[in-house]
């Protein structure tokens, strides 16, 4: 696990489409994410619209993830959600399942995925990850969000 998020990235120069797809289970943490990315993102991409779709739990994000990208709604797709480890394998077998569909969905579209669908084993974590601002996956989605669209276009324009 990092220890401290990456640097701020240089700010967009032109406005891009996001999409944010946030679990409806475990709101008080999925909606520190959500704020913690709107929040960077009107910092480092000044002018981007992102639209907010929300789904009952986190196996049914990448469904909407995957729908957004088919229909080009987004440049960057963010999936947020919080899975709390229990005592049986579900959750891990639940984040898996997640993780293959949302990586899948990135390739086949050629959009970044960014990856939040977090799997943790209590509360304490769940809090320092969506709640404070030191280790806050929101904020390190935005940022990783805006670096590879940056080196996305480059490529595209080489």
């Amino acid at each position: 696990m990092a220890h401290e998020l990456p640097s701020r990235p240089c700010p967009l120069f032109a406005p891009r489409k996001f999409a944010i797809v946030a679990s409806q289970y475990n709101p008080r943490y999925v909606q520190g994410l959500v704020d913690s990315a709107l929040s960077e993102l009107s910092i480092i991409a000044p002018g981007s619209p992102a639209a907010v779709w929300h789904v009952p739990g986190a196996f049914e994000i990448p469904l909407v993830v995957q729908e957004i990208a088919s229909r080009g709604l987004a440049d960057a797709i963010f999936a947020f959600g919080v899975i709390l480890q229990g005592a049986t394998q579900h959750a891990a077998l639940i984040a898996g399942s997640i993780t293959d569909r949302l990586h899948q969905t990135s390739l086949q579209f050629r959009i970044p995925v960014l990856h939040e669908v977090l799997l943790v084993q209590d509360e304490e974590q769940a809090r320092a990850r969506c709640l404070e601002p030191e280790l806050n996956r929101g904020v390190e989605a935005a940022r990783a969000a805006v670096r590879i669209l940056s080196t996305l276009d480059s490529l595209r324009n080489a």
